[in-house]
């Protein structure tokens, strides 16, 4: 009898992994189509596009004139009879204006413009990046659930089965109530995690939903994930090398720091001068005094304005002095930015190839010894040499190392990920 029940154990666990295949097949959600939809979607990545691409419309206008002024006048009327022709200087005008920066001003503007609008851009870039990355790391995690999931519900089987075997002994004379309740107690434990891991897995597919921009109540079903494993050549001082080529947070703070430099040589050049040119036509009526058949003649007039710069020294050489200040302040946040990936990248790849050892300490040691260990604790408690606690505590380890073995396998994941994200998205991998 205790034999039939150890077979059907084993055809039981083999039922349950082929299941499990199916259930987790690749007809569900990869990562990448998650990511594709996530870039076609997700709001808060549209809002940062839609603002890049606003302040692409910017450098055009900075750099154009301004605008002219055109304007009527009513000049020298006399207001006892309001007559056009009683007074020789009364006159109907119309003038034009036109203000003109100091030359190289409005270049300098549009520059400004411009690098602004590619600091924009690479931060679109860096918005996806780390989009990409935290739906990659939210997908692995979902994984992990399933994956516990499907621990969980395989040792749950196991469970019963022993609970079978402890009451087949129990009513041969052979066992103990307590192997009995001891196992239904187990049973118990592993339902109560299986409700909370739910809890955690449907969480995490809410967080998912979200960076994919769909509804939080949208059920979400995984493919199998082939892992990926990190190139041999990819050591640190090669992904810095990387980082500082293709990393968007990078690119973005350089383009800041030329946008400072322009701003500070727009400052020095606000102590030259610019300028205004005015003409206006004024149409007359009447005739000059003492004769009618000589028209007075209508009036043109030009002026030319310069702004003086008479207060340089406590407004255009305090201006410099703030844009120097401000340049000096960007190219400390390049420095700070450029510490901060590399500090991002040397950790991922810490926890990478941490993960990655004890994975490799799972597959060739932990895993295979607690299953010989719970194979042997079977075979002992089958003859009555070992005690059923022994049985059980033998199965819970053997269960808790499952655990451990797919939180490595996800953390060794999501920190591949992140090392993807920390150097802009480069190939990395074997």
């Amino acid at each position: 009898m205790i034999k039939s029940v150890y077979r059907s154990i084993f055809l039981s666990t083999t039922l349950l992994w082929v299941l499990s295949s199916f259930a987790f097949g690749d007809t569900g959600l990869s990562v990448k189509h998650a990511v594709r939809v996530g870039l076609e979607k997700n709001p808060g990545l549209t809002q940062i596009l839609k603002r890049y691409e606003a302040l692409n419309e910017v450098p055009s206008q900075v750099k154009s004139l301004p605008d002219p002024i055109v304007s009527v006048g009513l000049i020298n009327f006399p207001t006892d009879t309001f007559n056009r022709s009683q007074e020789a200087m009364t006159n109907v005008q119309i003038g034009f204006s036109q203000y003109f920066p100091y030359p190289g001003k409005l270049d300098l503007k549009g520059e400004i413009a411009e690098f602004e609008a590619t600091a924009a851009y690479h931060t679109v870039d860096e918005v996806r990046l780390l989009l990409v990355n935290h739906i990659e790391s939210t997908w692995w995690q979902v994984y992990y659930f399933d994956r516990a999931l499907e621990t969980i519900r395989n040792n749950q089987e196991l469970l019963r089965q022993f609970i079978q075997i402890a009451e087949e002994k129990y009513k041969t004379g052979d066992g103990l109530q307590q192997d009995v309740l001891l196992a239904q107690l187990e049973l118990s434990k592993l339902l109560d995690q299986e409700i909370q891991v739910k809890a955690f897995r449907r969480n995490q597919g809410i967080n998912l939903n979200l960076l994919m921009g769909e509804k939080a109540s949208r059920n979400i079903r995984l493919a199998k994930k082939k892992e990926k494993r990190l190139s041999h050549k990819m050591n640190e001082k090669y992904l810095y090398r990387l980082a500082t080529e293709y990393r968007p947070s990078l690119k973005r703070e350089e383009s800041k720091v030329l946008a400072s430099g322009s701003r500070l040589d727009l400052a020095r050049r606000e102590y030259y001068p610019d300028f205004n040119v005015a003409v206006s036509y004024g149409d007359r009526q009447g005739y000059n005094p003492g004769t009618f058949n000589d028209p007075r003649a209508d009036l043109f007039s030009l002026k030319v304005g310069i702004k003086v710069p008479l207060y340089y020294k406590t407004k255009q050489s305090k201006a410099v002095q703030q844009k120097f200040i401000e340049q000096q302040e960007r190219y400390a946040a390049l420095e700070d930015e450029k510490l901060k990936v590399m500090a991002e990248i040397s950790k991922n790849y810490t926890d990478y190839h941490q993960a990655r050892k004890q994975l490799a300490l799972f597959k060739t040691g932990i895993l295979p010894q607690a299953r010989q260990t719970v194979e042997s604790m079977r075979a002992g408690y089958q003859v009555s040499k070992v005690d059923f606690l022994n049985l059980v505590q033998s199965q819970v380890t053997l269960f808790n190392y499952e655990l451990m073995y797919w939180k490595a396998l996800t953390f060794s994941m999501q920190a591949l990920s992140g090392m993807k994200a920390n150097v802009g998205e480069v190939n990395i991998y074997e």
